[in-house]
């Protein structure tokens, strides 16, 4: 549909244009207006622009406003030259344009005579930045984009403050799927707090990408639009997905239940009563797929592979998969005497810069677990905590390792301090180890964790799995929401689009993306597959690196850490 509206709005244009081109001149026929390519070097010859702006209109998106100039620019020839005409032309090109063209009286009169009537300082800067939008916008869009690292989930390969550039060029650009869009915002406008969106839905266009110089190989790190970001509350974003939510508040409601002494109801009945108040008290919007929230992970798994954590150690098939260097886990690091690292103390706060620059741990990620202040949880990498234990000031530093079919340390943590005994004890004895399930597939019949994880098979385009009910819970959402098929269960049964199937045929790859700092990163461990249709670019280089940590004179600026190439 959105195709056959984006030709019709074309032809409109073109309709008016074939009720113009005669008024120019009599060599140029009606008709010449529906030749594609030669009508646009007419029309951009009787606007008097360069015949090479027939290439910026081959880039969807900054297209567009190229379009919206050109339109103003023919009312200019044409007569149309008052601010409502500019304003009209500008806003609703393929409207304006054809309704002037044949109910209008257009007479050919030319550019204005910037001899008699020079362009005034204010119109010479609208021109240049006007050009500039379009130029930048197609450079952002289908060549490079700046990106900055806001959190430490890949933390050491990439650190929070690295500014990088984006390679869309390597996997293959993607053509905007909605191309009516503010120029260089995101899915927001500036100074709005992410409450009203920067793009029209008015045209959507389908899924393409233009052929890249390469693939997505293992161990590339990627940057893509986060597979969760569908629905979105406006206050959390992308910190917490529609789903998490659900699971969460359906998990709440079950604990009010077991204080209050009520019945406890089955899990589908917490989420269908929570997703309903969610629905209606919480401010949500729906984002297409090139308006989600960008990620940058480590792609540890290609379309194909099999994937399983034992211990935290990432497996593909049987073999170890390739650690990144300076990869990172969670110590638990236990001091002799008390350390405070508290940033809102003076001491706390000196004691931190001593240590950070000593051991360059990301400390916004430590712990504080006891109030004597002698024992942390924090990540570090494996030379860092081999330097920790040479410490005289370290008792001790221990491995963090979440195994299946028990709380995990931050489960454990949380349940200490909002629940009580008794409900712990009832989750135990009944086997709902992850209490508001954030591990994928996000269902209490797998007890996975971050270091205990699978194994599962990365879906690939034309591969063809059993489906089951018991392997569904994996599949689903590749089946329902990314591919677009209507999915049900009846008396034990599975139906797709209506007809019952015991197998299911996959239309895209898959891939799986973890950070590199382990227990510090909401990767494919908690929302699953990354489908290729939400694959932005390869992370680069990093050009500028700074330590929001750490005054920018004194560490703060990372020397070492800049102009290098992303691994």
């Amino acid at each position: 549909m959105s195709i056959i509206i984006s030709l019709l709005l074309l032809l409109a244009i073109f309709v008016g244009l074939s009720q113009l081109f005669p008024l120019v001149d009599e060599k140029y026929k009606s008709w010449y207006a529906f030749v594609p390519g030669y009508n646009v070097y007419i029309w951009l010859k009787i606007i008097e622009k360069p015949w090479w702006w027939i290439i910026l209109l081959l880039f969807p998106g900054p297209n567009i406003l190229l379009i919206m100039i050109m339109v103003v620019n023919t009312g200019t020839v044409f007569g149309y030259r008052e601010t409502k005409d500019v304003a009209l032309g500008g806003f609703f090109p393929f409207i304006y344009l054809p309704y002037w063209a044949f109910t209008g009286q257009p007479k050919h009169i030319g550019q204005i005579d910037r001899i008699k009537f020079p362009k005034s300082s204010a119109m010479e800067w609208r021109d240049a930045i006007l050009f500039a939008v379009v130029a930048a916008s197609i450079i952002r869009t289908y060549t490079f984009e700046a990106f900055t690292i806001p959190t430490g989930s890949m933390e050491k390969s990439l650190l929070i403050g690295d500014y990088l550039f984006v390679d869309k060029l390597a996997y293959g650009p993607k053509v905007p799927q909605t191309p009516l869009a503010f120029p260089f915002a995101h899915h927001s406008l500036p100074m709005t707090n992410n409450t009203i969106p920067s793009y029209l839905t008015w045209l959507a266009l389908p899924f393409s990408r233009i052929p890249g110089y390469s693939h997505i190989e293992r161990n590339d790190v990627v940057v893509f639009n986060f597979p969760e970001g569908d629905t979105v509350d406006v206050e959390y974003q992308a910190n917490k997905s529609f789903n998490s939510m659900v699971r969460e508040d359906g998990f709440d409601l079950m604990y009010r239940d077991f204080q209050s002494k009520n019945p406890i109801k089955a899990q589908a009945e917490y989420h269908r009563i929570a997703r309903t108040k969610i629905l209606k008290t919480r401010k949500l919007t729906i984002r297409p797929v090139d308006k989600r929230e960008n990620y940058i992970k480590r792609c540890v798994g290609i379309p194909g592979d099999v994937i399983e954590v034992k211990d935290g150690i990432l497996f593909i098939g049987d073999e170890q998969a390739h650690m990144a260097d300076d990869m990172q886990y969670a110590y638990f690091v236990q001091f002799k005497n008390s350390y405070d690292i508290n940033p809102n103390s003076r001491i706390g706060l000196k004691n931190r810069t001593k240590f950070k620059k000593k051991y360059n741990v990301n400390l916004a990620d430590a712990i504080q677990l006891n109030q004597e202040s002698t024992l942390y949880r924090m990540p570090l990498s494996a030379e860092m905590r081999d330097k920790l234990k040479t410490d005289v000031r370290i008792a001790d530093v221990k491995r963090s390792i979440n195994k299946k079919d028990s709380f995990t340390f931050i489960d454990q943590l949380i349940a200490r301090s909002e629940y009580s005994p008794k409900f712990m004890e009832y989750l135990t004895t009944n086997n709902l180890f992850s209490p508001k399930y954030p591990y994928y597939p996000n269902v209490k019949e797998y007890n996975w964790t971050e270091d205990n994880f699978g194994p599962l098979v990365i879906p690939a385009e034309g591969m063809t799995i059993d489906l089951t009910i018991e392997n569904l819970p994996l599949f689903s959402r590749p089946i329902r929401v990314y591919e677009g098929n209507e999915l049900n269960v009846k008396n034990g049964k599975i139906f797709i689009n209506g007809e019952e199937t015991t197998s299911y045929t996959f239309k895209m790859n898959y891939y799986w993306l973890m950070g590199d700092n382990r227990h510090n990163s909401a990767d494919s461990r908690f929302w699953g597959f990354v489908p290729e249709d939400h694959v932005v670019g390869k992370a680069s280089f990093v050009w500028l690196s700074m330590d929001p940590e750490l005054p920018m004179m004194d560490g703060g600026l990372r020397f070492d850490k800049m102009f290098r190439i992303v691994r």
